[in-house]
């Protein structure tokens, strides 16, 4: 096995290293051109295998102006993406290339196995969908509308980062920050003058605790209404994106933008996918108007708004299931439950985590090297902290891909885990919420689809060549195990007295892990309702918000401000890889609770189907569609009832 690629990023000779990367890829592609009777073994073997040359290059870039983002990373960032997009449609458009992938389908298609035959079938749609069969006008519009959408989605993601960083509120009554968890406090505090005062940003784990904890209700709205109207000048952003989005799909001969995106999904149409979101919020609607009448009650003496429900939330939760939130996170410190994340996985799977101390780009940066019996076969970075230079969320990255060169030599695979929990000082450990919980089970999710490949063609292992509409699948999967007690008693350790968390306590958490499930379904079809409907016509201006409101209409029970303006935050689909897949979530997760409910109804430890899914779903990466893929695991097709039974809909 080839050595692992070192974590390095030179910014100063990034562009120069870039650019003579591309040029050699061009006189790579000529000579491959130049053969005069291509084969899979002499042409599309070191194709696919230049894409592994550009993400080792590209990737750390890209991770670090996410992680550790700074004036020089954004420089270089900018500067780098039109060149690449512009290699990148290069190639996507390039006749000559879609013409032999053709040749050797038509000659060679019989003699090779599923993952040959998933690379040229694969390669082949791309081409089309980049445009290498339309005329040369054609094709010189969509060159100029990817090289403009990159900057865009770029200037996009940049503003909101740049809007959460600026903001911030200082307070200075103690009244205010009264019944906030200690541990938020100690994150928020500072002393300036002989005073002490209290900062509260738009930053995850500090936008949330005020949100959920903070008694004044006027700092709530400030800091709900920073946080919905950030970053103003990404709605002419939109506008163009949308424009640019159509464009392009009518270019190639699609109704839509919604269309062109299905092309390459698991859901067969856009009426399956709006049938699907539209049957989904029907079901969801009772228990969602029960939900919200119990949460009306408990707030009673106000008119209740948007930024009141994770305040009134929390009441409600402890006095439904005698439940506080803040009670567990002494027993979800950090580095715990990595640790207790890494036993579950080798109780499960067969594999160990051994860490590393090798240089990265942050002291809390950590990486471990991940073995199946003594076999090491990946490696697996984390930078779990939330800092100011680092964009929000929670994702995965997928780095190097387990995969076979042209020489023979087997690749492993790598990738980053990112979340923004709470940091930790030399005085405090990092606490979690059995949410941070679930979001480290579900980035790791991810991670194991990528690491776990045992594919040896670059372009379908791990994540790669896996439909956006089955992505989430291995995801959500694991994310319900966090639930699971004896996955639960491995790591849900108080960090100083080591006391395991009681059954009781437990049992308390799964009872409340439905808490408002339906509005939460709600929620999510909202999101995806809007990206799907938005992007299946072209809207404009205040269509945009007008078409947000008609969805709210049956989704929201609480109807946000007029200044919410959220779409201006939703860097899934206006800076991520989801324009026309948020339904993902959902569509992936009826696979994800139909596969779990199979394994812990026959046991979690020791399960042949979990041995299955890691054979299977795991190890086969792209290499066969995920409908194939969960058939051949579970010996039928997907039942969809384990859906509402996971959320606990009726």
């Amino acid at each position: 096995m080839q050595p692992f690629t070192d974590f390095t990023l030179n910014l100063e000779t990034f562009i120069a290293d870039l650019t003579s990367l591309i040029e050699n890829s061009h006189k790579t592609l000529a000579s491959l051109l130049e053969i005069p009777h291509k084969t899979y073994a002499n042409f599309v073997r070191p194709f696919d295998f230049m894409e592994e040359d550009m993400e080792l290059l590209f990737t750390p870039l890209s991770h670090i102006n996410a992680v550790k983002n700074s004036e020089e990373t954004q420089k270089v960032y900018a500067d780098a993406l039109p060149i690449l997009t512009e290699y990148s449609t290069f190639v996507g458009q390039n006749l000559a290339i879609y013409d032999a992938f053709k040749e050797i389908k038509k000659n060679e298609y019989a003699l090779l196995n599923t993952e040959q035959r998933r690379i040229v079938d694969l390669n082949i749609l791309h081409f089309e969908l980049s445009g290498a069969h339309l005329k040369e006008s054609s094709k010189q519009r969509l060159q100029e509308i990817n090289l403009r959408k990159s900057t865009l989605t770029n200037d996009f993601s940049q503003n909101v980062l740049d809007a959460t960083n600026a903001y911030e509120k200082i307070i200075t009554d103690d009244a205010d920050v009264e019944g906030i968890p200690e541990s938020d406090l100690e994150d928020a505090h500072f002393e300036e003058e002989g005073i002490t005062k209290y900062r509260f940003t738009l930053q995850s784990p500090s936008y949330i605790a005020y949100m959920t904890y903070g008694p004044n209700r006027t700092i709530r709205e400030e800091l709900y209404r920073a946080y919905v109207t950030r970053a103003p000048q990404n709605e002419a952003i939109i506008d163009e994106l949308l424009r640019l989005r159509s464009q392009s799909a009518q270019l190639l001969g699609f109704a839509n933008y919604a269309e062109y995106s299905l092309a390459s999904k698991m859901a067969p149409s856009t009426q399956s996918v709006l049938t699907f979101l539209n049957e989904l919020a029907e079901t969801s609607q009772a228990q969602a108007k029960r939900e919200i009448a119990q949460l009306r009650s408990i707030a009673k003496e106000i008119d209740l708004q948007s930024y009141d429900t994770a305040y009134y939330s929390e009441i409600l939760k402890k006095e439904q299931y005698d439940i506080d939130e803040e009670e567990y996170r002494p027993y979800f410190e950090q580095h715990g439950v990595l640790q207790g994340m890494f036993e579950f996985l080798e109780k499960m799977f067969g594999i160990r985590f051994e860490k590393r101390t090798i240089p990265l780009w942050d002291e809390k940066a950590l990486s471990y090297d991940i073995y199946d019996g003594e076999n090491l076969f990946a490696r697996v970075y984390f930078d779990l902290e939330a800092r100011k230079d680092k964009r929000g969320g929670a994702w995965m990255h997928n780095f190097q891909s387990h995969c076979e060169d042209t020489a023979g030599c087997i690749h492993p695979s790598s990738a980053f885990v990112v979340c923004n929990f709470p940091p930790s000082s030399d005085t405090s450990p990092s606490l979690l919420r059995h949410d941070d919980v679930v979001t480290l089970f579900h980035e790791m999710g991810h991670t194991l689809h990528h690491l776990m490949s045992r594919v040896r063609e670059h372009g379908v292992s791990g994540v790669n060549g896996v439909e956006w509409d089955a992505v989430e699948f291995p995801s959500q999967f694991l994310e319900n195990f966090a639930y699971e007690p004896k996955v639960l008693k491995l790591f849900a350790k108080h960090h100083l007295t080591e006391a395991v968390l009681d059954d009781e306590m437990i049992a308390k958490l799964i009872r409340a892990k439905n808490f408002q499930s339906a509005l939460f379904m709600l929620r999510q079809l909202e999101f995806s309702l809007f990206d799907f409907m938005l992007h299946s016509g072209l809207y404009q201006g205040d269509e945009i918000q007008n078409l947000l409101i008609s969805i709210r209409e049956r989704t929201s029970f609480i109807k946000p401000p007029a200044y919410n303006k959220f779409q201006n935050g939703f860097s899934h689909i206006f800076s991520g890889g989801y324009s026309a897949g948020y339904y993902s979530y959902k569509w992936a997760e009826v696979l994800s609770a139909d596969a779990y409910y199979a394994i812990v109804d026959e046991g979690i430890f020791g399960s042949e189907l979990a041995h299955k899914y890691k054979e299977i779903v795991l190890a086969k990466g792209g290499s066969q569609s995920m409908q194939e893929l969960f058939v051949e695991m579970m010996g039928r097709e997907c039942e969809t009832k384990n859906l509402l039974r996971l959320n606990g809909i009726e």
